[in-house]
């Protein structure tokens, strides 16, 4: 049973209607007495409330009773109803417990999505967590999710690590949009593609989109599409990344970068599911998953006004935190040699391993650029040395050279030591380091913008996330 929960009796009829045709059963009711009774009598399975709602009899209001009613029944999900100027009422309504919220006038199958996600994520999470053994090793428990989920790639056994796998094995057979933090290089797209393979989306597209790379003035044309004379230089058709992800999943990596003029446009596609093409006036519907991901810290950047509140709490009803390697120092030896053996075969060294004191060795270091720097070091050490069996001596070399004082980016390599284009490479993974990954910082430094950064990084193969 749902509960409708509106002074409205339009409102209230409509809601009902749909409900029902939707196979779902519900009651509605018009006053706060009326909410708190039924909640307290027997709690319903979901509530719809407006966030607008009227007490007179109370002199409290929609925040007030939601409140009350997430206080008789905590776990209960309450889904908000606003118009798109109140978002910042519902905004404070999650904050007080609310699942989710949509805005007036809703559309219907968007609504009904709502409530099918709500419903499914509240299911899984209420749920007892994924059966592993009782008893028995880091390794065995990595077997038996191993079994469950599809998991390529991800590779470790620490309990931090594991407990993200079987977060990810819980929300990712909802449409609920995930928001995954981590320090650069700690693996963040890998975990997105296991949400997106371990969806009923897996068959459908997985889009990924590096929103650091996006300028405001390019973010419709790039993420809606345009057609030809939309604008000026609009000489072919381009069709959006949010088309291409239609029916399936979209990463929306280092949203963290995205500027506040496209953050509001962004908003208001991922709260009522429709677009336009730029020079097309008709409006799109979008039927996808959406995940972002960042570095950065977004609660601190919404407290200094630089990300938007309501997109902050429309894009993480669910957050995964990723352990930066150095909180799971036991996994450093398996990456260490999973990456080995990639190198084998790429190399031709069919005989190429690590010292057990080599391997001791990498596992003190504090590794700041985390996987990404360990893997970066590993294919140095093989390159380099020229031995089959590879000892600490091997990779201390090459870590000082990615721990040392990183120079400021305008600090040169002797003249004629370096190609133009060698060079170019050098003073981009100086910067990098010196900036811990940050690209924003890395572009300004070297006066590139953050589109003709990726371009350099993409031309040098220089890893980046």
């Amino acid at each position: 049973m749902f509960l409708i929960v509106d002074d409205d009796l339009a409102v209230r009829t409509s809601l009902k209607l749909l409900l029902k045709q939707a196979g779902y059963e519900a009651q509605a009711v018009a006053t706060a007495a009326e909410t708190l009774a039924v909640v307290r009598e027997t709690p319903p399975r979901l509530v719809l409330m407006d966030m607008n709602f009227s007490l007179a009899t109370t002199g409290a209001d929609g925040l007030a009773l939601l409140r009350e009613v997430k206080l008789l029944a905590p776990d209960m999900p309450v889904i908000l109803i606003t118009g798109w100027g109140s978002i910042g009422l519902a905004v404070e309504g999650m904050k007080a417990g609310a699942a989710e919220f949509v805005t007036k006038p809703w559309d219907n199958e968007a609504l009904l999505q709502t409530i099918r996600t709500v419903l499914a994520l509240n299911t899984s999470l209420t749920a007892s967590e994924t059966e592993l053994p009782a008893t028995g090793s880091a390794a065995a428990s990595r077997r038996q999710l191993d079994k469950q989920y599809r998991l390529a790639g991800i590779i470790g056994h620490d309990p931090q690590l594991l407990h993200v796998l079987r977060h990810v094995g819980q929300v990712a057979p909802t449409d609920a949009s995930v928001l995954i933090e981590g320090e650069s290089g700690t693996g963040k797209e890998l975990i997105a593609e296991a949400i997106h393979h371990n969806s009923h989306r897996r068959q459908q597209p997985f889009v990924k989109v590096n929103l650091g790379g996006i300028s405001a003035s390019l973010f419709e044309s790039e993420m809606f599409g345009h057609r030809r004379g939309a604008f000026t230089d609009a000489k072919t058709d381009r069709v959006g990344r949010f088309e291409l992800a239609n029916g399936g999943t979209i990463f929306l990596d280092e949203i963290g970068e995205l500027e506040l003029a496209s953050q509001v446009k962004l908003l208001r596609v991922l709260q009522d599911r429709t677009y336009e093409v730029l020079g097309d006036s008709k409006p799109r519907r979008l039927d996808i998953r959406v995940i972002a991901a960042t570095n950065r810290n977004l609660a601190e950047m919404v407290a200094q006004g630089q990300f938007r509140e309501d997109l902050f709490y429309r894009i993480n009803l669910i957050t995964v935190r990723l352990p930066a390697l150095r909180e799971r120092p036991a996994d450093v030896p398996l990456l260490t040699q999973h990456f080995v053996d990639q190198l084998r075969a790429t190399y031709h060294r069919p005989a190429l391993r690590v010292s057990t004191r080599a391997l001791h060795w990498l596992r003190e270091q504090p590794l700041p650029g985390n996987i990404r720097e360990l893997k970066n070091l590993v294919e140095r050490a093989v390159l380099v040395s020229g031995k089959e069996e590879l000892g600490p001596e091997d990779f201390q070399a090459n870590a000082q050279q990615l721990t040392a004082r990183a120079p400021a980016p305008g600090e040169l390599p002797a003249p004629g030591t370096m190609t133009l284009d060698e060079l170019e490479a050098h003073m981009i993974r100086q910067a990098l380091t010196h900036y811990d990954g940050n690209i924003s910082r890395v572009a300004k430094a070297l006066g590139l913008s953050r589109g003709a950064l990726y371009r350099r990084l993409e031309k040098h193969a220089i890893p980046f996330e």
